[in-house]
């Protein structure tokens, strides 16, 4: 990856999904803005706040979409994430979550 470009696999969610009432939700339903958790995969020279294997939250819309070795993984700025998922952070500033 390239200067501030952040490859992410991003995690499927199941066919069917569960409301915290325990109703159950069909595939077919859309749901508008969802942000999705991925896994980051490869990040360029300039990235600052992710690093390879780290959880982020990001929105899956017009991303760029790649194909490498049968898997598919998307490409996007760092600035495009929204939130990451670490235990602790090493003495990070807040700013890029």
């Amino acid at each position: 990856m390239l200067h501030d470009r952040v490859m992410v696999k991003v995690e499927h969610e199941s066919e069917e999904r569960r409301s915290t009432a325990g109703i159950v939700i069909p595939a077919t339903v859309k749901m508008a803005n969802r942000l999705v958790w991925g896994e980051v995969c490869g990040a360029g020279a300039s990235v600052r706040a992710v690093k390879v294997g780290d959880k982020v939250l990001f929105n899956p819309e017009d991303q760029y979409e790649v194909e490498v070795h049968g898997q598919l993984y998307l490409v996007m700025r760092e600035r495009d994430l929204h939130a990451i998922a670490t235990p602790q952070t090493d003495n990070g500033t807040g700013l890029y979550l």
